[in-house]
């Protein structure tokens, strides 16, 4: 786990603290899939600003992840520029004032990375953008061998419906 103390930061309300820091990224499980972040460290740039009302942290990063295509399950490689920002309000009245991240005066950075990079994904993540899928009917790549099915054999729980339609 990345994290940064704010307990060494002696910032005034206008003052901003610049670093890089470079942040630990786990495996992400979506779907059941996991996908894997290479580098698995990546350099991130961390900005902390105080402000009248509190603190507003800034977290910048760029990363590559590595895991299955969501319609053919071959390897899909995505590239990702996170950009992300949270609040922390000197004296938090409400839960939306303040921010998970913080803890006893420690940045918990590879949580917020790993959170915002979940934001900054697409809906789906493909191997390129005009993958064809699997076949619903002999599960085989239709990318590799486009192929249809048209000779296929109705269900035979169906032929009561097919011959009402032929008499319509």
């Amino acid at each position: 786990m990345t994290s940064f103390s704010l307990r060494s930061l002696r910032l005034r309300p206008g003052e901003e603290h610049r670093e890089t820091k470079e942040i630990a990224l786990e495996p992400i499980s979506l779907g059941g899939q996991r996908y894997l972040p290479v580098p698995d460290k990546v350099p991130a740039e961390l900005v902390v600003t105080r402000a009248q009302s509190g603190t507003v942290f800034e977290l910048r990063y760029k990363t590559r992840l590595h895991g299955p295509c969501y319609r053919c399950l071959a390897d899909a490689v995505v590239d990702i520029d996170v950009s992300a920002r949270e609040y922390q309000a000197t004296d938090p009245e409400s839960d939306e004032l303040s921010t998970p991240y913080v803890a006893n005066d420690q940045l918990d950075l590879s949580a917020w990375a790993r959170d915002a990079l979940v934001l900054e994904l697409p809906d789906k993540i493909l191997c390129r953008v005009d993958c064809a899928g699997l076949c619903p009917v002999c599960g085989r790549d239709l990318n590799v061998d486009p192929h249809g099915h048209d000779d296929e054999e109705l269900d035979s729980r169906w032929a009561a419906l097919s011959e009402l339609r032929d008499k319509l």
